[in-house]
């Protein structure tokens, strides 16, 4: 890529996915105590953190369905639009089903600026930069959530937790200004531009083709996620109520695990291209879960930011692995569709895992939740292995068979002269 085609994303990708997952990052230490305050259970903390994940598998397909129609620009103004404005509301919530109404209204908000992202990239990018791509995106994520939970930690413990939830969603809000005045939608080819409606048809040929895959990569990408959405739950509460921290230290414990994941997120992008997708999604769950198991072990704000490292250390590695794999397996001009649905499968284990953690942790304790939240962790990752192809070689072999193609050899040649004339990735 081209200097120009770096300012492209960094305009359109890169800076507003730092201030939304600022906005998200912030609410990750905060939320869950926030919550507890109006119930005082767990259940309740882990209903509120769910409700944002449900509110985004309700965003989810339709977002998907009419992404092509509604723009990815305009659908990342509604997204930040959303969130914004729901977490600002958040902050002077008065009842837990305010706390609840707002949160879904927010996880619309991020299905809005996620799938707008993730199909833009998928669209715009070549196959074989997909993986540091992707990468990049997942690291900026990292980014976000790394100075979110400081930030939040330190406004909470001088202003109080509604303030800190306030500041999240004024940093999200920016973002909407900022791409109108900005971000350009990206052109897209005429034979693109007509296809408006959605078609159930694009997802059961994928289904027809790739239905091992597709049920076993939806399956570990649940694992996967109920794990990665089980630490946003488990550590923070963790950290209040069994090691007995402030909000100050429990972000800087949050944000310790996500300043180990900003570091790895080019490494594993060159993993995912280089020796493909599942070398880098294996170890990471693998780690990740062997973290959650050494959680009950911790006894002190040292120990505990020692395993959120580990923690970080396998989130990091993993960075984009699951996008990936979704936007490999994704039809070619469909993107949006189909990434709908799938990242629909893993919003669903983001959404389950706080309501399912949050209703053990009351029965049994957050001691032996940890272990189960673990345990999830090595079912993604024994999934991956076992089942799921290695989709990275799928693009090999998809552009050897074109070359050898007369037909497909033209029109490889149609898209270089358009790709030199325009002098950038479809912008």
């Amino acid at each position: 890529m081209n200097l120009r085609q770096h300012r492209w994303l960094l305009l359109s990708v890169y800076i507003p996915t730092v201030m939304f997952t600022f906005g998200q990052g912030l609410l990750v230490p905060i939320l869950p105590l926030y919550a507890a305050e109006y119930g005082g259970s767990y259940s309740l903390a882990g209903f509120v953190v769910a409700a944002g994940w449900i509110g985004t598998m309700i965003g989810d397909v339709p977002v998907g369905m009419f992404l092509r129609r509604i723009g990815f620009k305009r659908a990342m103004i509604i997204g930040g639009f959303l969130f914004g404005g729901a977490t600002i509301a958040l902050g002077f919530a008065g009842t837990p089903f305010e706390l609840i109404a707002l949160r879904l209204i927010a996880g619309i908000g991020i299905a809005f600026f996620q799938i707008s992202r993730h199909a833009f990239i998928a669209n715009q990018v070549p196959a074989e930069m997909r993986g540091r791509t992707i990468a990049v995106f997942g690291g900026i994520n990292r980014v976000g959530h790394f100075i979110g939970p400081l930030v939040g930690g330190f406004v909470a413990s001088f202003y109080g937790l509604p303030s800190a939830i306030i500041v999240g969603g004024v940093v999200v809000s920016i973002i909407v200004p900022m791409a109108f005045l900005l971000v350009r939608e990206p052109k897209i080819e005429p034979g693109e531009a007509k296809q408006k409606a959605f078609e159930f048809s694009v997802l059961t040929e994928v289904i027809r083709h790739n239905p091992r895959e597709l049920a076993a990569g939806g399956i570990a990408q649940i694992f996967a996620q109920m794990i990665r959405a089980g630490r946003q739950i488990v550590i923070p509460l963790y950290a209040a109520y069994a090691v007995g921290l402030d909000p100050a230290q429990v972000g800087q414990v949050v944000s310790a695990s996500h300043f180990v994941e900003m570091w790895l997120f080019i490494p594993a992008g060159v993993i995912m291209d280089r020796w493909g997708r599942k070398a880098a999604a294996v170890p990471s769950f693998t780690i990740m879960a062997t973290g959650m198991i050494l959680v009950p072990f911790t006894d002190s704000y040292l120990t505990l930011m020692g395993v959120a490292t580990i923690i970080g250390i396998g989130q990091g590695i993993g960075a984009g692995t699951m996008m990936t794999i979704g936007a490999d397996l994704s039809p070619p001009g469909r993107a949006g569709e189909f990434l709908g649905v799938w990242r629909l499968i893993g919003d669903s284990g983001h959404a389950v895992a706080p309501l399912a953690i949050g209703a053990v942790a009351d029965i049994i304790g957050l001691y032996l939740t940890a272990g189960i939240v673990g345990g999830l962790g090595y079912l993604s990752a024994g999934t991956l292995a076992a089942f799921v192809r290695e989709t990275r070689w799928d693009h090999d072999k998809s552009a050897s068979e074109t070359e050898q193609s007369p037909v497909g050899a033209e029109h490889a040649d149609q898209r270089s002269v358009r790709g030199e004339q325009s002098g950038e990735l479809r912008d």
